[in-house]
Order: structure tokens, then sequence, then C-alpha cells
């Protein structure tokens, strides 16, 4: 439950920054629209995901994957 929590802690800033870099590449609104919506739908199956089916080590690995990921984009930006 901790680990889905730190994920969705983790990944809402990580389709924020998602969507910026699709908008900086494209420009085009829509293109950063379907960006943020796939990210939240892979973010929020990965939740469900995690809390329903994947073992606890699994889990703690996913999450911080995730947050790894945030931390290296948010340095690269």
């Amino acid at each position: 439950m901790v680990a889905t929590v730190l994920l969705a802690a983790a990944g809402l800033p990580l389709v924020l920054v998602l969507m910026a870099k699709a908008r900086d590449r494209t420009g085009r609104s829509a293109t950063v629209a379907v960006t943020g919506a796939v990210a939240l739908v892979t973010l929020l199956l990965l939740g469900v995901v995690m809390l329903t089916v994947l073992p606890g080590v699994l889990t703690w690995c996913v999450a911080g994957l995730v947050v790894a990921a945030l931390g290296v984009m948010m340095l690269a930006s």
C-alpha cells in the first residue's frame, strides 16, 4: 500500500514532466493531451496491478524505478 502511494506521489509529477516535454518537442496541444492521457492511464493501471497482483519486492522495485525516472527527468530539464 505504501509503495503504491509512493508511485502516485512520484507518478503525477512525472506525467506533468512528460506533458511539458511533449509540448516542447511538438508544440501541438493534441499531442500534449494524448501524452498526458496515456501516461495517466498507464500510471493508474500500474497502481491497480501493484495493489492486486505484484509481490511486495517487485512492487517496491517498480515504485523505485518511477521515483528514479522522475529524478532523472527533473535533473535533465
